[in-house]
């Protein structure tokens, strides 16, 4: 689509306005459907994207979404309509807010519930620098169940700053919204509500307005123009209701499903599916076992053990920590907590991994979904730092399968394991083949009398290592692959029992902490050489797996160049 101009968009009737949402709602399926993406939600968002736009001057005014992943229509009202077809694409644009791209973009990010603190902010300094420009936080329902978010509104009165707040109600999150926040939103929406709720509102010091269509935007711009008014005098808190899917009945009804869209062309056997069936059986056997996760139902394969056994699965809307902390109680108390979640929420709950989980020693499994390059996300998803930030805890195990079929068998064996337990694993995989599993214990996948052997940890860096096996023996060189299943603790036996001069470790995560430093440490005193493969010290943009692992290290020719040069020293 072309470019529409600041004076388009301020001039245009209301005729030509609602024409511009199809039109960029077009522009967002076409682009999706192509490059993957965040479908259901942008498509929602647009009527609301453009009413801001009119409403306001970006970007002297800030506007900071609240996760990001409903921004495409934003980028293409501000000047990014020619690139837009890049989206996702390595060197292309992100698909979250991000400075560098444009100064449409004021603050970046990626997880849920930082836009109410981050507008505040920005609002002080304004008001510290003596200037006059708006501040909007656009945030959704699902959001709205995020600690964070509250942190944020208890300060609101302490920092005496004005910023409007955008509630962008649709029912969900990538799942439906859960709990007790979103059954006051419901009773809103439904003119229900109590006094007491909108008065929960104003006791933050927010004048609460609502509740108008966010798809109409012959009730949305009146709204918007008097939130503005509103906003001379202090903040407001602004509740919409949008359709997430608008306009394309199949993802209108099946929000779920099409929240995140895969490229075209990618498909394959998800780990999360293995986890959704292995759960289940695993329920059916033994009552003690329960299923938690923070608003990710569908995306983490559990709807089956929820469907079967929904007294015994926990949807606690996005609430990490939480989830955590809920983790441990219910381990505390005799059940089996298993707490699916991505790698790179799961940094959210840190501490609590550290103090409740493992500082208890209490037998919660972390099953950590995304882990490894994600790829088209960018920085702020991928799961490159988990082996580094989960490793040093003490008492826990951080296992990695090689493929589907050693995953379930991990889950088999974690139901009699008495102590916490970590596994990564990528989105998708191989079913593969497996033996026994025992903790703490290598694999040798491929031996030969060489000189040389790589400890590979993952589905990804085994396939890697036979990879590069192949292109070796071509040219007649040989060598050892070892799975490293267990990165904590790693199999100090096996690895000072081995003779080879050579050590190699690849890993999907980042070299600082990974399984390259805990290999490091046990062979710190012997002859052995060792280098590491795995990404550097750096936050890793969007793009291909494959491209990231070519541009920052992890790929087939580094490694049979560094192979090649082992054999040739002998």
């Amino acid at each position: 689509m072309k470019e529409v101009t600041v004076g388009e968009l301020k001039s245009a009737s209301l005729c030509q306005l609602k024409e511009l949402c199809e039109t960029l709602r077009e522009e967002i399926f076409r682009t999706v459907s192509v490059r993957g993406g965040h479908l259901a939600s942008n498509l929602g968002a647009v009527e609301l994207t453009v009413a801001l736009h009119r409403a306001f001057d970006f970007p002297r005014d800030k506007l900071i979404f609240d996760v990001g992943h409903q921004c495409y229509a934003h980028k293409l009202l501000s000047g990014r309509a020619g690139a837009f077809s890049t989206l996702r694409c390595r060197g292309g644009l992100s698909g979250f807010p991000k400075r560098k791209e444009s100064s449409y973009d004021c603050y970046e990010t990626g997880h849920a519930g930082t836009a109410i603190s981050a507008a505040l902010g920005i609002a002080k300094a304004r008001d510290l620098n003596h200037e006059d420009f708006s501040v909007v936080a656009l945030v959704g329902d699902g959001s709205f169940n995020n600690g964070l978010v509250y942190e944020a509104l208890n300060s609101l009165k302490i920092l005496s700053t004005r910023v409007l707040i955008v509630l962008n109600d649709n029912g969900m999150s990538i799942s439906p919204t859960v709990g007790g926040t979103h059954e006051v939103l419901t009773e809103l929406k439904e003119g229900e509500a109590p006094v007491q709720d909108v008065a929960l509102f104003e006791r933050y010091g927010l004048a609460y307005m609502g509740v108008y269509n966010g798809n109409d935007l012959t009730e949305l711009l009146p709204a918007l123009e008097r939130a503005k008014e509103v906003l001379k005098t202090q903040s407001v808190l602004l509740h919409v209701t949008t359709r997430k899917g608008q306009g394309y009945a199949f993802c209108e009804q099946s929000p779920e499903l099409t929240h995140g869209v895969s490229p075209a062309g990618n498909g394959g056997a998800e780990y999360s599916a293995a986890l959704g069936e292995e759960l289940t059986a695993m329920a059916e056997r033994d009552k003690r076992v329960v299923a938690v996760t923070a608003a990710m139902t569908d995306a983490l394969g559990l709807r089956p053990f929820f469907e079967k056994f929904p007294e015994r699965a926990f949807d606690v809307g996005i609430c990490e920590e939480h989830a955590c902390v809920l983790s441990a109680a219910l381990a505390e108390e005799g059940m089996r907590p298993y707490y699916a979640i991505y790698s790179t929420f799961l940094q959210r709950a840190y501490d609590e991994i550290i103090h409740d989980v493992c500082g208890q020693g209490l037998p919660v499994t972390f099953c950590i979904d995304r882990a490894g390059v994600t790829g088209a996300d960018g920085e702020t998803h991928q799961g490159v730092f988990d082996l580094s930030y989960l490793s040093p805890i003490p008492g826990l195990t951080v296992a990695v399968p090689k493929n589907i079929a050693e995953f379930r068998a991990m889950l088999r064996k974690s139901i009699s394991y008495d102590k916490p337990l970590a596994i990564r694993y990528p989105r998708e995989g191989r079913g593969g083949a497996c033996g026994d599993v025992e903790f703490g214990k290598f694999e040798v996948l491929h031996s030969t009398m060489s000189n040389i052997v790589i400890y590979a940890a993952g589905e990804r860096c085994i396939s890697l290592a036979f990879r590069v096996l192949a292109a070796a023996m071509e040219r007649h060189i040989d060598f050892t692959i070892v799975n490293a299943r267990f990165v904590k603790p790693v199999d100090a036996e096996m690895l000072l029992s081995r003779k080879e001069k050579y050590v190699i470790t690849l890993e999907d995560n980042v070299l600082t902490g990974g399984l390259g430093d805990a290999v490091g440490r046990v062979l710190r005193n012997t002859d052995r050489n060792l280098h590491s493969f795995g990404y550097p010290d750096a936050f890793l943009p969007h793009g291909t797996t494959r491209e990231l692992a070519a541009e920052f290290g992890l790929n087939e020719q580094d490694i049979l160049h560094y192979i090649e040069d082992c054999h040739a020293r002998g």
